[in-house]
Order: C-alpha cells, then sequence, then structure tokens
C-alpha cells in the first residue's frame, strides 16, 4: 500500500538538484524516490525549493541568522507542518532540520529524525524523548550517541548513479567544496595546496552567519593568490565536472563529520581524497587505496604530491560498491515501513 512521507528540511536552504547542503540533498534524492517507487512525497522546505512531490514552502528568509529570526523561521515552519497534516493523510514524518524538537505533531504518526549533524550539536532534551525515532548516517555517529540510543538504525548516505558516472581529462587544480566556516577549515587547504604548488579551487555557500562571513573574509580572501580561487555556490552539473577534473579533493575539517557526501561523490567520479581523519571520514576513504588521511596541511601538501599514486577506476568501484544512492533509499522506505507498521500495531492493540 502507497505511504504519505512528510519531509521537513532544513528551513534556511533550498531542496532540489542544486542543493548545497548535505541534509538538503540528501532529501531531495529521497523525494525523488519516494516518487518513483509509488508513495507520495510531501516536503515542507525553504520558498523556491523544487521537488518531485508537493511542496509546502516555508518563506525565505535573507540576512543574518538571529535568535530573532530563528524563532520566527520555527513557527512559519510549523505552520507549514500544520498545514501538510490538514491537507494530507501523513502515513510518517521525517524531519532532517537540527530544531526538529520545537515542531509538534500528533504522536499518533510516527516520526524520524536523521541525525546529520554531530550529537553533540543537537540539544540534551531529543535524547529524553521517545516518539521520535533518532537515526544515524555513520556507524561512528552512533558511538557519539548516549548509552540508551546505541541501538539507533543506521543508514549510511549514498550518491553513486551508475548513469551518472563521468571520465573527464584531469587538470591541475585540487579542489575543497562545503560550507565556508571555522570548522571547515578551508584555509588549511589553501596553504597546503601553496606547499604543494597546485591551485585550490574552493566551491561552497557563506552563510549569512557573522562568524561564517568573518571567517571567510578574514581567513580566505586573502589567501587567493598563486591561482587559489573562490567559485562561490555551485550547481549539481558544475560541481560534478570540477570534481571529475580534479587531481583531489581536499577535506581539512575540524568538525566531528557524520559522514561526507563531497567525498563520496569525488571517488564516484574516480577522484583521490586527501581529508583529516575528522569523525566518519576513516569511514569513507581507506587510506592509500582511495585517498590519504593526514593531519596538518603539511601531511596534506604531501599526500598531494603521491595523488597519482591513487587508482580512479579503484576509487569507482569503491564508491559504486559502497555509496550507492540506491541501496540508501531502500533502506528508508524499508525504515518508513517498519515504522508505520509499528505504530498501525499499537493502535490496533489500544483498541
Amino acid at each position: 500500500m502507497p505511504l504519505t512521507i512528510l519531509n521537513v528540511a532544513y528551513p534556511y536552504a533550498p531542496v532540489g538538484p542544486d542543493a548545497v547542503g548535505g541534509s538538503e540533498q540528501i532529501l531531495s534524492a529521497l523525494d525523488i524516490g519516494i516518487t518513483c517507487a509509488g508513495h507520495h512525497s510531501v516536503v515542507v522546505a525553504q520558498q523556491g525549493s523544487q521537488t518531485a512531490g508537493v511542496l509546502i514552502a516555508v518563506n525565505a528568509h535573507c540576512g543574518h541568522i538571529t535568535s530573532e529570526v530563528r524563532a520566527w523561521t520555527a513557527a512559519s515552519c510549523q505552520h507549514s507542518i500544520d498545514e501538510a497534516l490538514r491537507n494530507f493523510c501523513i502515513d510518517l514524518v521525517h524531519f532532517h532540520d537540527m530544531d526538529f524538537h520545537l515542531y509538534h505533531t500528533p504522536h499518533s504518526i510516527p516520526s524520524l529524525a536523521t541525525l546529520h549533524l554531530p550529537a553533540s550539536w543537537y540539544p540534551r532534551k531529543i535524547w529524553e524523548q521517545s516518539y521520535t525515532t533518532l537515526q544515524c548516517v555513520s556507524h561512528t555517529q552512533r558511538k557519539t550517541l548516549p548509552s540508551e540510543w546505541q541501538t539507533a538504525p543506521v543508514i549510511a548516505n549514498g550518491v553513486f548513479r551508475e548513469e551518472a558516472v563521468l571520465h573527464l581529462t584531469r587538470r591541475n587544480y585540487a579542489l575543497a567544496l562545503g560550507r565556508i566556516c571555522a570548522e571547515k577549515n578551508f584555509h588549511a587547504a589553501l596553504d597546503a595546496g601553496t606547499q604543494a604548488e597546485i591551485p585550490v579551487w574552493i566551491g561552497g555557500q557563506v552563510y549569512p552567519y557573522r562568524e561564517h562571513q568573518s571567517y571567510f573574509e578574514q581567513q580566505i580572501t586573502p589567501r587567493l593568490q598563486h591561482g587559489h580561487r573562490f567559485l562561490g555556490p555551485l550547481n549539481a552539473s558544475r560541481k560534478k565536472r570540477l570534481l571529475a577534473a580534479a587531481k583531489c579533493l581536499l577535506i581539512p575539517s575540524l568538525a566531528p563529520e557524520t559522514s561526507s557526501l563531497v567525498a563520496m561523490e569525488a571517488l564516484s567520479t574516480g577522484t583521490p581524497v586527501i581529508a583529516f581523519p575528522s569523525g566518519a571520514l576513516p569511514e569513507i576513504i581507506q587510506h592509500g587505496i582511495t585517498g590519504f588521511l593526514v593531519h596538518n596541511q603539511r601531511e596534506m601538501a604531501a599526500a598531494i604530491r603521491h595523488v597519482h599514486e591513487i587508482s580512479s577506476e579503484g576509487c569507482q568501484r569503491e564508491a559504486k560498491e559502497r555509496f550507492s544512492q540506491r541501496r540508501m533509499i531502500e533502506e528508508y522506505l524499508s525504515l518508513y515501513a517498519a515504522l508505520v507498521g509499528r505504530s498501525n500495531h499499537a493502535v490496533r492493540l489500544v483498541r
């Protein structure tokens, strides 16, 4: 029997084929996958989003994200959730926003929250409730959860699509992609590129947080020399072309990464990844086989000089075997069915 799934996005960034953020990209893939599998998809996301299913828009915000803006946006998101619940027979609500604990949905409808961010970034109250199922995106992430949540389901992210593989001539640049902020540490990638004498091109979004903009102005802009470039946000097709032609992808992140879509995307194009071993990155990168795990910019520069030793075919083979988007979607659909079935059984017992 077809299910109707309500996906609730992070409300400060649009969902769609050119989504920048990881949670938005996963939600977009699920929205398409739900529809293609014959189910019904409803999405609460920022105005201007592109969805395969029905979009219920949250008013877009431009400018700095203050505590007042967050409160206003949460209220707007709750209004959109209520609208979806009124107009559709929702079988399950799937949250992708870190503020999911602020929203109210009937406990009679099962809810799932994918923890796209490090566990320590969420408020303590999410661990004290039992009505929303919490799900991790890596085994490394699950190990950081409180003891009572150590059996939380894990569904690894997936990006590899057979029809999307590109084969382009490698060019003389390294790439770094993601949110432009201090914990992503992109200035270390620029310094490593300078030491290795290779241009580093950075693609990503500078979100309207003061600390993000200050980091860009103080740490990134002064280093944009020696061929280094800031490309800004990239649409999906341009990102894929740049990844497929790069000598390597650099990830000098200091954050406890729960996963890394961009690392998976790079490997799917045959591009090796050089990364700090932050969070779940050692789950994704096999040192000496699909890239190198390094601990500082000096080691990153040295790894860049040896990246020709990594097989592009081996990177693609690993991506195909481990990072399939189809596998990810099928696992989510199975989890949806299990949670809905469990909820329906509980209702029958109560009656």
